[in-house]
């Protein structure tokens, strides 16, 4: 495969329904699939809604929205990507999810249609290992906002070939996108980093060292940072920084990756951050009220 011109997407949540955005405007013609229906009509409302106000700061045209939205299908059958040429999966973090979805994917798709996760940190050697295609399956991690942020890491597994990965190169940069080069290690660079940031965050809350206005307030005047580490663990999904550091404790076998209880903690109630307006700020209250 040369050049990659449709594109499935699995999953309709936030990072699936980013994703299907900057390829429909790219020019690419995109199928999203999800199980839920309600879930496929939400985010095509989103999809609108976010380039509207593309439209509205001039960044593109009405014409350009028009016929970003009229390359969008959607489906909750797996049959519906047997034409695309690469299929991203974008479900939750979890790698019994991921495993399932990808088992079940393979027998629908086209011999050279290549596989990619847009997962945050599980070995892709291990995703594509339960393919018929371990040569074809890469990790191409997007960033939250996905019509914003400029990054997108990508990873080889071990049996990754050359023509995926610059496949998957150029569909990035089609995208517009700047990659970053990851190798096949728990969390890959960016979660590598900024997860047990976030985590030594917690740990600090919990010790009673700082409240988390402090905490944050510290992190971002001090060091400069558009957000502090748990405002943005709630803008992530506490339930996926937790499954992200699970992971890193799991691969890398350090005790400098355990889960800080608290988080544990936080999770286990459906304390999960925005998505739940509860996380380490209530926000049901405007300005968003710290819980501790």
């Amino acid at each position: 495969m040369t050049e990659i011109d449709s594109v499935g997407i699995i999953g309709a949540g936030q990072m699936g329904n980013g994703i299907a955005h900057v390829a429909a405007l790219a020019g690419l013609a995109v199928v999203m699939i999800d199980v839920q229906a309600e879930a496929l009509s939400r985010a095509l409302t989103t999809m609108s809604k976010n380039m509207d106000r593309q439209v509205q700061k001039g960044s593109i045209s009405a014409a350009d929205r028009e016929a970003a939205l009229g390359r969008v299908t959607t489906a909750t059958d797996n049959a519906a990507l047997s034409g695309c040429d690469i299929v991203i999966e974008a479900a939750t973090e979890r790698e019994e999810i991921k495993l399932a979805i990808l088992r079940g994917l393979v027998p629908h798709l086209k011999p050279d249609a290549i596989i990619a996760s847009n997962t945050s940190s599980i070995p892709i050697t291990r995703l594509a290992a339960v393919t018929d295609r371990p040569e074809k399956v890469i990790g191409m991690h997007f960033m939250n906002p996905v019509p914003v942020m400029k990054l997108v890491e990508v990873i080889r597994g071990i049996a990754t070939d050359d023509a995926t990965f610059e496949a998957t190169q150029a569909l990035a940069t089609r995208l517009g996108k700047t990659t970053a080069v990851a190798e096949d290690y728990p969390a890959f660079i960016v979660n590598r980093i900024l997860v047990p940031m976030i985590n030594e965050a917690v740990y600090t809350l919990a010790e009673g060292v700082g409240s988390v206005t402090a905490i944050d307030t510290a992190m971002k005047l001090g060091t400069n940072q558009p957000m502090g580490p748990l405002e943005l663990a709630d803008f992530i999904g506490l339930d996926t920084c937790l499954a992200i550091m699970r992971v890193l404790h799991e691969g890398m076998g350090d005790s400098k990756y355990r889960p800080c209880p608290l988080l544990v903690k936080y999770v286990e109630a459906g304390w999960l951050g925005r998505k739940t307006k509860r996380g380490f700020y209530d926000y049901t209250q405007d300005p968003p009220r710290p819980t501790r």
